[in-house]
């Protein structure tokens, strides 16, 4: 009476109290609920408040004070030990991390495929399927047709590297006359014997070797066609992480940073096939031994910056067992094909999406092999690209407005 509350209003409040705890309380944790959780069952009936209130966790409440005293105070005494500890962990994950970004290099590599299809109206299921499959069936078949000719030729070259030997020890030959002058024989020798192990625990390095290698291998590819069917999702998480006012525009950068990575792949891919078949040609229009074997050694060098230099090299001692003006004519093949290579093919086939400057590319090339091996040098040119793009966007602007 007299604006009083009753008994039994108080206990329909302490009821409506207790039911929106309960309802506060995860039906999973920790049940059950008891009244002794105190400020906490405060804390539940609000929850359940702002549950009813049609968003599954409430509204964001206030932010913290990040200028307070205390933030700063911890920032500054944490900055040290959180700055060593992530440091740390990423040199323990250096392997997990190479293989994660050389998973989501090929993803990239190959999502202006992917989009190409989806583009077309079909499902993105289907055309990461399609383009999978597509990809498998090329390097399959690439193998099987390879591999019997390939090994036909390496059976070819065991049976005569006696008579190189033999012809490397004849001082009269040109081989023995190059060996007498370089003492490449001997090179040779003490580099093997300064390597050499036991047979036994030399079989098992290379079988431990070679097994982690395909382990690896295929890890990269499982993640590979996860990273690639999740792109959009992870796409928009990552864009997530940047403040609203500025994600327009890191969108329009960042999908152009992404878009090298592909270019880039899909040309570099192109071109080393390009270079593999040409050396195939030319050795077997000449009569230099081993043409296949050496087309493939120069494909797969060719996808590294400067390999096919190296590669070609390696062509033109083969074409010296034939002769010496075959020799220098394989020299200036290479040389024009290079010329060819960096200023018709790869402008044409890469385009302008992937515009690096010669010596932005040395240091990038030297730079990624260090820091992650093969899979650094292979990705050094679209990762520099990418910098230069961001440098050119983001940094330079910011610099002239100051």
């Amino acid at each position: 009476m007299n604006g009083v509350p009753s008994v039994d209003d108080t206990s329909n409040a302490q009821k409506t109290d207790h039911f929106l705890a309960d309802q506060g309380h995860h039906r999973r944790v920790a049940r059950p609920h008891r009244e002794s959780e105190g400020p906490v069952a405060d804390a539940e009936e609000t929850a359940a408040r702002m549950r009813s209130g049609g968003r599954a966790f409430g509204p964001r409440g206030q932010r913290f004070d990040w200028s307070s005293p205390f933030f700063l105070g911890l920032a500054a005494s944490a900055g040290v030990a959180v700055t060593y500890g992530v440091v740390y962990l990423l040199g323990s994950a250096s392997t997990a991390l190479a293989l994660v970004f050389a998973a989501l290099f090929f993803a990239l590599g190959l999502e202006p495929a992917v989009s190409t299809l989806v583009n077309r109206k079909m499902p993105r299921w289907a055309a990461v399927t399609i383009v999978l499959v597509v990809v498998f069936a090329v390097i399959a078949g690439s193998i099987a047709a390879v591999i019997p000719p390939l090994v036909e030729q390496v059976r070819q070259f065991t049976e005569q590297a006696p008579h190189y030997v033999q012809e490397a020890q004849n001082h009269s030959s040109l081989i023995g006359r190059l060996n007498d002058r370089f003492h490449v024989q001997q090179r040779i020798a003490d580099a093997l014997n300064s390597a050499g192990t036991p047979a036994l625990g030399s079989a098992v390095k290379v079988g431990r070797t070679v097994a982690g290698v395909a382990s690896h291998v295929g890890i990269v590819a499982v993640m590979t066609v996860y990273f690639l069917a999740g792109l959009p999702d992870i796409r928009a998480t990552f864009y997530r992480f940047i403040p609203k006012p500025r994600r327009p525009r890191a969108i329009l950068i960042g999908d152009e940073v992404f878009a090298k990575f592909g270019d880039y792949l899909y040309g570099n891919v192109l071109t080393s096939v390009i270079a593999g078949a040409a050396t195939s040609a030319w050795c077997a229009i000449f009569h230099i031994p081993y043409a296949l074997l050496l087309g493939v050694f120069v494909a797969i060098l060719d996808l590294f910056p400067y390999g096919s230099s190296i590669a070609g090299t390696i062509v033109a001692l083969v074409a010296l067992t034939v002769s010496i003006p075959i020799a220098i004519a394989t020299v200036a093949f290479y040389v024009v094909f290079r010329l060819a290579e960096d200023y018709l093919l790869t402008p044409k086939i890469i385009g302008r999406a992937v515009k690096v400057s010669g010596g932005v590319t040395v240091v990038a090339v030297l730079i990624g092999a260090e820091l992650m091996g093969v899979i650094g040098a292979l990705a050094a040119i679209p990762i520099a690209a990418a910098l230069q793009l961001l440098v050119q966007e983001v940094v330079f602007p910011a610099i002239d407005e100051v």
